[in-house]
């Protein structure tokens, strides 16, 4: 109720396995770009502990503001996940944009799956830079120029850089740079999104300097990835070890409800603001 102030959960039964439709458009009553990729993560780690694969489409917002992108979730938040264990493959047929919404996004999960604890304390070296300057229904210089100025910014790191414009399936308008940077141990993504009156080299700039700030902490997982592995790593096997770009309210929130439920002891060493590191205790 509304202003409750506790909250009592308990299930009554065990993650089924199956086909499952979320259409938030269909739950909404009306067009909306609610984000898919939230509730992709809300299912996910219980469809992959189920006893058998599952299938997930999702219809609605899958690159809009406050919540992670569908290629956020396909290069990085799956990639790092795989190394714990989890094995799901991921499509992205059509972009949903805010307001407009109607992307699609699919998801295949690999069931009976038990995660594994991890190190993620040293990054590695940089191997690569890649990225994706989308745009829907905009000029076709709209992703090249993104594309332009990305790469020319991200040229002398001495590594391999792709950036490619792309135009995207989408019922809606929209546009954007999607950078993501494969270390020897990591991964890691950042997103700037285009809106009415700023220039497309600002919204590269803007990719790129998130990916610059990151890269020179010297951590393991951003500050978004790292607030995004609290539920993982507490219902993994084994202890966990995370050195972050940056502790924020938003980690310390989820390592606080996480610790409610009495799973695992859950800390971050570090203060807000700053580089830490995630701790799970074994």
């Amino acid at each position: 109720a509304l202003e409750s102030q506790t909250l009592t959960f308990v299930p009554q039964t065990s993650p089924k396995p199956g086909s499952y439709l979320f259409d938030i458009s269909r739950m909404s009553g009306t067009g909306s770009a609610g984000a898919t990729t939230l509730i992709l993560q809300t299912v996910l780690l219980p469809l992959a502990m189920a006893s058998g694969d599952s299938q997930v489409r999702l219809r609605g917002g899958t690159v809009v503001p406050m919540s992670p992108p569908a290629p956020y979730l396909e290069y990085v938040y799956v990639p790092v996940l795989f190394e714990l264990g989890l094995r799901v493959r991921l499509i992205h047929r059509v972009w949903g944009f805010y307001p407009t919404g109607g992307g699609e996004l699919l998801a295949e999960v690999k069931g009976r799956v038990q995660l594994k604890g991890c190190e993620l304390v040293e990054r590695g070296p940089l191997q690569r830079v890649e990225g994706i300057a989308f745009a829907a229904h905009l000029p076709s210089h709209v992703p090249q120029r993104m594309t332009n100025r990305a790469t020319g910014l991200l040229k002398g790191l001495g590594i391999d850089v792709h950036v490619e414009p792309r135009h995207v399936p989408s019922p809606g308008i929209g546009a954007g740079l999607f950078l993501y940077a494969h270390y020897a141990h990591t991964w890691a993504g950042f997103l700037s999104l285009g809106r009415r009156g700023l220039p497309s080299e600002r919204v590269a700039e803007i990719a790129c300097r998130a990916f610059f700030d990151f890269h020179r902490t010297g951590a393991c997982a951003e500050r978004h990835l790292a607030d995004q592995l609290v539920l993982p790593l507490t219902v993994a096997l084994g202890p966990s070890h995370v050195t972050v770009a940056c502790v924020t309210s938003h980690l310390l929130t989820n390592v606080w409800l996480v610790n409610q439920f009495g799973i695992r002891d859950v800390w971050v060493e570090g203060v807000e603001g700053e580089t830490g590191v995630l701790h799970v205790e074994g």
